[in-house]
């Protein structure tokens, strides 16, 4: 994808930073119908069925394309799984872009979005997504999807955080799941004195999108705009706080450093070495498939905070957005509508006993519920959890443009933590690196 956007897509950006603006509240009860969307015809080819190429990686999609596929003769779909985003996956994105062989649909995530528009890798979906469909989801993921008064993606998902840990563990050890993060370091240190192999959680120095998520949580607003101008500030007190605080847990080996869902995490968790992970509402169907043989040993529990009061941010969340090239745009819509918005897309995804998916469809919550099998939590109602860490969520965060060039800088960063490396370095050149790339592309940046 070309380096600086044009005028038109730099005044867009400009004009989209307030719509950035998150505000998420779950709206569990939603009294709608839970039918399906008002969908757009797919597009005719000659009385043949349309053929839709996918890319995403989400759990449970190949379950979702195959019961679309079932239920939709005149449209089918051919899904390749793809890296998760940063994994590889928007790297081989972008290059497919750029070389004009893109699929017509794929996954990319709220951070990620505003990136993708700006390099004009996305089409404009607005005059395919009605008003009535818009009503179906939570307004803040539309605002999330809407940059510059158009509608860019359909989302998915919300991301609440939750806190994902061993009961069995947590018991032998005398631990009460904390509240604060100062009760979390007080049960980190029980835990290694009950057993020095275990640790409570890992930090992942390969995806930044959790240090991110904790500092949302936290209060920090990286960006912002001032008058025609975007505000870039991953340096405040608030995420000051945060990097200190794990950067004093790594130091202190009170936590693990590993690669993110690696087979080194992974066997650490079927080890019993480590008895916690830091994740989000999609989570639980990641912990789930990943260590099987843990069936009645995992609980979920709210995300501790600072003060010990519900709060969360947003660790991911993913839309489906239609490619630029794309000339089935009618139909791409019609199948991430059915994937988002009706009973059937949301059991088909969460049936498949891999995902935990929080719908941004908030009348479509209790489906989801209903069709999470909770064996491997004992039972326990871990949409609860979900609904109230979603009421918690912090406003005002913003997503900048460039987002691509924050997480590089802060994953080389991270990587440098085990040689001298401190977090508070990585948050300063990431500061540095995202104006330096702001400013490459045209846009101002109030200093």
């Amino acid at each position: 994808m070309p380096s600086s956007p044009t005028r038109p897509r730099r005044a867009l950006l400009l004009a989209a930073a307030s719509a950035l603006s998150l505000s998420l509240v779950a709206a569990c009860g939603s009294s709608g119908s839970t039918g399906s969307a008002d969908q757009p015809s797919a597009e005719v080819n000659d009385g043949k069925p349309v053929s839709l190429t996918f890319w995403g990686w989400a759990k449970g999609t190949k379950d979702v394309v195959a019961a679309f596929n079932a239920s939709h003769p005149n449209t089918q779909i051919t899904f390749e799984e793809i890296p998760s985003g940063n994994a590889g996956g928007y790297a081989k994105i972008a290059n497919a872009v750029k070389a004009g062989n893109a699929p017509d649909v794929f996954n990319v995530e709220y951070p990620q979005l505003p990136d993708f528009v700006s390099q004009g890798a996305v089409q404009d979906i607005s005059k395919l997504v009605s008003a009535d469909l818009k009503a179906k989801y939570l307004p803040q993921s539309v605002e999330l999807t809407t940059l510059g008064g158009k509608n860019w993606a359909l989302p998915l998902d919300a991301a609440p955080q939750a806190f994902y840990y061993r009961k069995d563990l947590f018991e032998k050890a005398g631990i009460t799941v904390p509240k604060t993060w100062d009760e979390f370091r007080t049960a980190a240190e029980k835990l290694k004195q009950a057993d020095p192999n275990t640790r409570i959680a890992t930090f992942f120095p390969d995806d930044p999108s959790t240090f991110e998520a904790l500092s949302w949580q936290a209060g920090a607003k990286w960006f912002g705009t001032q008058g025609d101008s975007w505000k870039v500030n991953l340096t405040s007190a608030e995420t000051t706080k945060v990097a200190d605080y794990w950067q004093k847990m790594i130091a202190d080996d009170l936590v693990r450093s590993m690669p993110s869902f690696s087979q080194q995490w992974t066997a650490s968790l079927q080890k019993g070495e480590t008895a916690g992970y830091l994740g989000a509402s999609w989570g639980g169907g990641v912990l789930k498939s990943s260590v099987p043989d843990g069936t009645g040993k995992w609980a979920v529990a709210p995300m501790p905070s600072w003060d010990g009061s519900p709060a969360s941010g947003m660790l991911g969340g993913t839309t489906f957005a239609v490619s630029k090239d794309s000339k089935k745009a009618k139909a791409a819509v019609e199948f991430a509508t059915w994937a988002t918005t009706t009973p059937e897309g949301i059991k088909a995804r969460i049936a498949s006993g891999t995902s935990s998916a929080y719908p941004a469809s908030p009348e479509l919550i209790p489906v989801a519920k209903a069709a999470f099998d909770t064996a491997f939590y004992g039972g326990q109602d871990i949409y609860s959890i979900y609904v109230d860490a979603a009421k918690s969520i912090k406003p005002n965060w913003s997503w900048g443009p460039a987002m691509g060039a924050t997480n590089t800088s802060l994953k080389d960063a991270f990587g440098k933590l085990g040689s001298g490396g401190t977090l508070g370095q990585a948050t300063d050149g990431a500061q540095k690196a995202t104006v330096a790339e702001l400013k490459n592309r045209g846009l101002k940046v109030a200093e």
